[in-house]
């Protein structure tokens, strides 16, 4: 037995370090720090106005348009290609942005880009597949360490060239590229995926019962009904989705953390998107400092990450959690207005970074909660449907704050000024919720006694 159990550790450890590397190779991307820089150098023949309005919001549409199509393609095709095409697809855009110079072909590299981005789920789902469940919170801490490592050299790296001057903004893509390209080879060598979750789940139950009964469990791994045997294959998995997806959003511990999740994840991918054309608009130092930048967060993001581990938020009152959901968002809030409306590029650099990194933190205790709710076969439903929810907000920020049909006509400046007030809004609305049920149970909390008594 004890032979098979450490067999069974070398094997999922050997699998996690094979993805992890492919996580870190693809994060090395050290234009993305000065992504609008290049952008809105004399190379495109682009302006500002037309990057802040015409090219990114592209990503963003195509983001959404792709999330769900790629979520069910890469269950179907059991991960592996979606992780091999998603490498492809990198090597494709920052080989297109080094020829391309007209705003055409930005759009088009940004449609790309949403694949690129939609493609990342598989990355994260393909573990779940590979592994037994008893690994999962390791291997999931595993995955996404690699891809904050990954970002960290990568920021670091930009600053490196940057700041030396060794290389132009345009010469880091190619870094981006060869980053890509290894990407790509180490990802031939990932191991196939006999199972996937729902199209091909049918190997993954057999294959489960006998360890559950194994271990004397009594615990049922699942609380969903099982389709028939003469159910169709698709059919089958069409069941499975509904009845994790029903299952999980009629718990109202996942309802809260899953709407938590989607306004937060919105906000940060917007201002994550724009933040370059904020500092674009100052008048710039001698040295662009983006990639020092981006390196700070990725290192206190891993940091408030560690921290939000050991936050006992499954410990708390449901109102102490709203009012910790509050006193965050607010906080957040904050940085964006530091980020935003301050005159020291500098004091920006500080309220971004900050903001990032309460960010992260909020985002992992919602993740921890959220996974401590579910069914673990509905992990990567549950977080894809809350990306989605979350392009679904950011699209819609998109729309009303930075696309011309709506005739808002804000300045970058202004438009980061809608963004702290939403996330203040949601921490208010919160807040206010959280007054409510203390209200309501200091009411009834006396008719209760009385009742105990009587």
């Amino acid at each position: 037995m004890r032979i098979g159990s450490r067999s069974g550790m070398e094997s999922w450890l050997k699998i996690s370090w094979v993805l992890c590397i492919f996580g870190f190779l693809r994060e090395i991307r050290p234009s993305e720090p000065y992504h609008a820089e290049i952008l809105m150098s004399d190379w495109y023949h682009v302006t500002q106005e037309e990057i802040n309005r015409s090219v990114y919001p592209v990503g963003t549409y195509s983001y959404l348009a792709l999330q769900i199509f790629v979520f069910l393609i890469t269950d179907f095709l059991r991960y592996k290609p979606v992780i091999v095409a998603n490498a492809l697809t990198g090597i494709l855009v920052w080989s297109t942005l080094l020829w391309t110079t007209t705003l055409t072909g930005l759009q088009v590299v940004e449609v790309f880009y949403g694949f690129y981005q939609a493609a990342e789920v598989a990355y994260y789902a393909y573990i779940y597949a590979k592994v037994d469940k008893q690994y999962y919170p390791r291997v999931t801490s595993y995955t996404r360490s690699a891809m904050f490592l990954g970002k960290l050299v990568g920021g670091l790296l930009a600053q490196l060239m940057v700041g030396m001057q060794w290389m132009v903004y345009q010469q880091l893509y190619i870094i981006s590229i060869t980053s890509q390209v290894l990407a790509l080879f180490w990802s031939f060598g990932l191991p196939k995926v006999e199972k996937s979750l729902y199209f091909h789940k049918q190997s993954l139950v057999t294959k489960s019962e006998p360890a559950a009964i194994e271990n004397g469990s009594n615990k049922p791994e699942e609380t969903v009904a099982k389709p028939s045997p003469a159910t169709k294959p698709g059919v089958q998995a069409l069941q499975l989705l509904w009845s994790h997806f029903h299952s999980a959003y009629t718990n109202p511990m996942v309802l809260q953390w899953s709407l938590w999740y989607a306004m937060i994840l919105a906000g940060f991918l917007q201002i994550s998107t724009y933040m370059q054309v904020v500092w674009k608009s100052y008048n710039e130092p001698t040295i662009a400092w983006n990639g020092a930048v981006d390196a700070a967060l990725t290192a206190l993001s891993a940091i408030f990450s560690l921290l939000a581990g050991y936050f006992p938020a499954s410990r708390l009152k449901t109102r102490t959690s709203f009012l910790t959901i509050a006193f965050v968002c607010v906080l957040e809030g904050g940085c964006i207005l530091l980020s935003s409306w301050t005159s020291n590029i500098y004091y920006s650099y500080l309220g971004y970074v900050l903001f990032g990194g309460l960010f992260a933190f909020a985002i992992t205790v919602a993740s921890s909660e959220l996974a401590s709710s579910l069914v673990e076969d509905s992990f990567a439903l549950v977080f894809g449907f809350n990306t989605f929810v979350a392009l679904l907000l950011q699209c819609i920020l998109t729309f009303v704050v930075v696309s011309e049909n709506v005739n808002l006509d804000l300045n970058v400046f202004e438009q980061f000024t809608v963004y702290a007030f939403y996330y203040m809004v949601i921490g208010t609305v919160y807040f206010i919720i959280a007054l409510l049920q203390c209200a309501w149970s200091c009411a009834i909390g006396p008719k209760t006694n009385k009742e105990v008594v009587n």
